[in-house]
């Protein structure tokens, strides 16, 4: 858990804000991906995810292609989705291709829920 304003976090900070950041990761797991039934989190598509004791939210994210057509609606969502969780007050969400996404950014649910076995890459 980072921060957005290179401000250094205590230990006491990390703990106050670990159930916010729980709770945003949550919010970015109600965002599924438009062609694959899993959800944003799960498919390994955030980079970065940091709080700041503002509790302002910066995300880093990508896409499993960077030509996706529904790039927008995703990003609006992700932005109205962390927004919408109790106690954030800003929420920052950039997009980036690098590193280029692959099938290892898969956690072990989202290949479980595309048929895969969770021990194959």
């Amino acid at each position: 858990m980072q921060n957005n304003d290179n401000e250094v976090l205590t230990p006491e900070d990390v703990k106050a804000l670990a159930p916010l950041y729980e709770d945003v990761v949550l919010a970015l797991k109600q965002v599924y991906d438009p062609e694959i039934p899993v959800n944003i989190y799960d498919l390994g598509l955030i980079y970065e995810l940091n709080i700041n004791k503002k509790h302002e939210v910066s995300i880093q994210m990508t896409f499993t292609a960077p030509n996706c057509p529904m790039a927008d609606e995703v990003l609006a969502e992700v932005h109205s989705s962390v927004m919408d969780t109790p106690g954030v007050t800003k929420c920052s969400v950039d997009l980036v291709f690098e590193p280029v996404w692959d099938q290892s950014m898969l956690s072990d649910e989202a290949r479980v829920a595309l048929g895969m076995d969770p021990e194959d890459l």
